[in-house]
């Protein structure tokens, strides 16, 4: 006996997908920018050093004294001269005045009268030590610094953005198929 069959094929969809990716550029330019540093300013004030040096008692030292300083000298000895020869006449007269007590009072008068001193020479051409002074005032400086800002300008600029979105596009690759068949055994 023949029994009748059905039989059925089948074929599943094959589905597919067209990619298109997507495209994105992002351009970030430079930002203009300016800077300016002006000068600081700077005002100096200096003093100058002083160097002072006196040697007049150097000079003093070795004979080679000013006009006024020998004139000073002069006055002063004349003046010492004149108050010894004062107080030697004074004396001698008292002496002679008590002449009955003492005797030969005359011939010591006269002796220490006629008597020179007797001159000393030395080297006396050589400065005292120590016998110029110097004195020395460092300079000064004094420096005043006015600090400037830097004059700082920036312009910044937009990012440069474009964007192509990706797209997905399903596509059918096989069709879904059934066949049926019978078929008698």
């Amino acid at each position: 006996m023949q029994i009748p069959q059905i039989r059925m094929e089948s074929t599943f969809i094959k589905l597919g997908l067209d990619i298109q990716k997507p495209n994105q550029r992002i351009e970030q330019p430079q930002a203009i920018q300016t800077i300016e540093q002006p000068k600081a300013i700077v005002q100096m004030q200096t003093t100058p050093g002083r160097l002072t040096i006196d040697q007049t008692k150097a000079r003093e030292d070795v004979d080679l004294k000013s006009v006024f300083r020998r004139t000073e000298e002069a006055a002063q000895s004349g003046y010492r001269d004149w108050m010894s020869g004062l107080a030697r006449r004074s004396q001698q007269g008292t002496q002679l005045k008590n002449i009955q007590y003492k005797g030969n009072t005359i011939a010591h008068q006269a002796k220490a009268n006629s008597a020179r001193e007797v001159k000393q020479f030395n080297i006396g051409w050589l400065p005292s030590h120590f016998s110029v002074r110097t004195d020395y005032q460092p300079s000064q400086l004094h420096i005043d610094v006015q600090v400037q800002k830097p004059n700082i300008q920036v312009q910044t600029q937009k990012p440069i953005h474009e964007y192509t979105p990706g797209k997905v596009t399903p596509e059918v690759l096989e069709k879904y198929q059934l066949e049926i068949d019978f078929v008698t055994v």
